[in-house]
């Protein structure tokens, strides 16, 4: 058998051979989020690792890539000199709280706006919204003045009760996510006798569990984060936050790496779990919640 028999296959085995084609667009942007990922990861990394170093192992130069010998003693120094294992109850307790009626609240204000017709409903609307233009700092003092003369001071309900009562941030969300639901639902329900209390717990509340989840990720961790309002209104140590907790090992004459970052390791560890517990539904409100309305 000759080479000019096998040529004529061989040529037409390879003509079926499609190489990818080169995208410069593609590659771009996979290296434009290889640098993000790196950006976000290495400080959580050497967090980690900074809070597994001894302390004269912190600031070597040049520096270790992985703590060598490895300790656990920042995160026993953490609970032993500080009332951590008491702060982490009461940021729990707090953001928890605060969630939940921030989902009640929010979302009854959301339902009213977005399906009950009524006289100057988006002059309301609008204006309700126009109070995230405030900011937190122009209020800080009035409220400290209420919060004392109902004797509030030094305890957790001015940081749960405000967040329960209004969330302008949170009505926009859950209305734009309702203003997508057909009113047929509605309109169904209320040839079946039912009241509005009745469709806002047996059929909104169902179809808005992303949006719902979205907004309690949010709040959870504005509260958990909140270290300006505990700042402010908590005196005693037992009643500390997490934040507060952390900022402690901040002094004026410096800063103790090892327990700061064994502290910020623990703090991170309750938000991380309920985001992933929470993730698919979290990714879908956020898409939808933008989209609808």
């Amino acid at each position: 058998m000759t080479s000019n028999s096998l040529s004529p296959g061989v040529f037409q085995n390879r003509s079926l051979v499609r190489w990818p084609a080169f995208n410069l667009e593609m590659v771009l942007i996979y290296i434009v989020l290889l640098l993000v990922l790196i950006t976000t990861i290495v400080p959580f990394y050497w967090m980690v690792t900074t809070s597994l170093k001894m302390d004269e192992a912190i600031f070597r130069m040049p520096p270790d890539l992985l703590p060598s010998p490895a300790t656990i003693n920042n995160y026993q120094q953490v609970f032993d000199l500080m009332p951590m294992g008491a702060a982490l109850v009461n940021s729990i307790k707090i953001a928890v709280i605060a969630t939940f009626g921030t989902l009640l609240s929010s979302s009854m204000a959301a339902y009213a706006f977005a399906k009950i017709k009524f006289r100057f409903r988006n002059v309301l609307f609008f204006g309700f919204l126009a109070t995230m233009m405030i900011p937190g700092q122009v209020t800080l003092i009035p409220l400290y003045i209420l919060f004392s003369r109902l004797g509030w001071i030094d305890t957790h309900l001015p940081l749960m009760v405000p967040f329960m009562l209004i969330n302008a941030y949170g009505v926009f969300l859950l209305r734009q996510f309702m203003m997508g639901i057909p009113d047929a639902y509605i309109e169904a329900a209320r040839l079946d006798g039912a009241s509005h209390l009745q469709i806002y717990f047996r059929i909104m509340m169902p179809l808005c569990k992303p949006a719902l989840v979205t907004l309690g990720l949010f709040s959870f961790l504005g509260n958990w984060n909140n270290f300006l309002g505990p700042l402010i209104f908590l005196n005693t140590d037992s009643n500390f936050t997490v934040p507060l907790i952390i900022n402690s090992f901040r002094t004026a004459y410096g800063t103790n790496w090892g327990l700061l970052m064994a502290a910020a390791c623990v703090a991170i560890i309750p938000p991380l779990l309920l985001y992933l517990l929470a993730q698919r539904f979290f990714v879908q409100g956020v898409a939808l919640s933008g989209l609808r309305g």
